[in-house]
């Protein structure tokens, strides 16, 4: 139910998102080029959460296979469009959970969650996902809003917003601590947090899966 009502929320916003500028465009930058260096050519990696496929076509020169992966049929759609001729670059519409078999287990090299564990209510099974899809060695890499860093309550603002279709799902008081407890529990190692000069509120992480 929850993947639904979320498919159909950012279904409606899916040309309002295209059209946004990137939020804090140096630190975007900043987060991809950590993630591109850790891309070698015919590596095979995976963006879950990948809207509208802006990050993925920013992958496209490392020589990988990129995959993006989204809920919304309308994001995946304009995605596409972008990607024509991008060879390398392909696109998935559906959730991140045992339905989605387009990558066995141990088969990725790289998997990336950029603003998406805030929004999973089943987070700790999605990163079990993403640890079983990636092979010994594999690298993960997640941007994550971790409201529970601010001293705002959130949580009844968010929830009336979402019962009147103006806000997915979101984790309103999960804190950087709290979600690095949680990939070093499905047993990644190695967890670094590069400053990349985002906000207080966002935790940028890089962790692999132990070789």
């Amino acid at each position: 139910m929850t993947a639904t009502a979320d498919a159909r929320f950012w279904n409606g916003l899916a040309e309002t998102y295209a059209a946004q500028p990137v939020d804090n465009p140096e630190a975007f930058d900043r987060k991809t080029e950590i993630t591109r260096a850790l891309i070698e050519p015919g590596h095979t990696v995976l963006d879950v959460g990948c809207g509208t496929g802006s990050f993925c076509l920013r992958l496209a020169p490392t020589g990988a296979q990129v995959h993006g992966l989204d809920l919304s049929d309308e994001m995946i759609r304009i995605a596409r469009s972008k990607a024509q001729t991008a060879d390398n670059v392909h696109f998935h519409v559906g959730p991140f959970d045992d339905t989605f078999d387009a990558f066995g287990p141990g088969s990725l090299d790289g998997l990336f969650a950029y603003s998406l564990l805030h929004l999973v209510p089943e987070r700790a099974a999605a990163l079990q996902r993403a640890f079983d899809l990636l092979r010994p060695g594999g690298y993960f890499v997640a941007s994550t809003v971790c409201l529970g860093e601010s001293w705002i309550p959130y949580a009844p603002v968010l929830l009336a917003m979402r019962l009147i279709g103006k806000a997915p799902w979101v984790a309103a008081r999960l804190s950087k601590a709290a979600l690095h407890q949680e990939v070093k529990a499905v047993g990644f190692i190695d967890l670094q947090t590069p400053d990349v000069g985002a906000g207080a509120q966002t935790d940028f992480l890089v962790a692999r899966k132990p070789g």
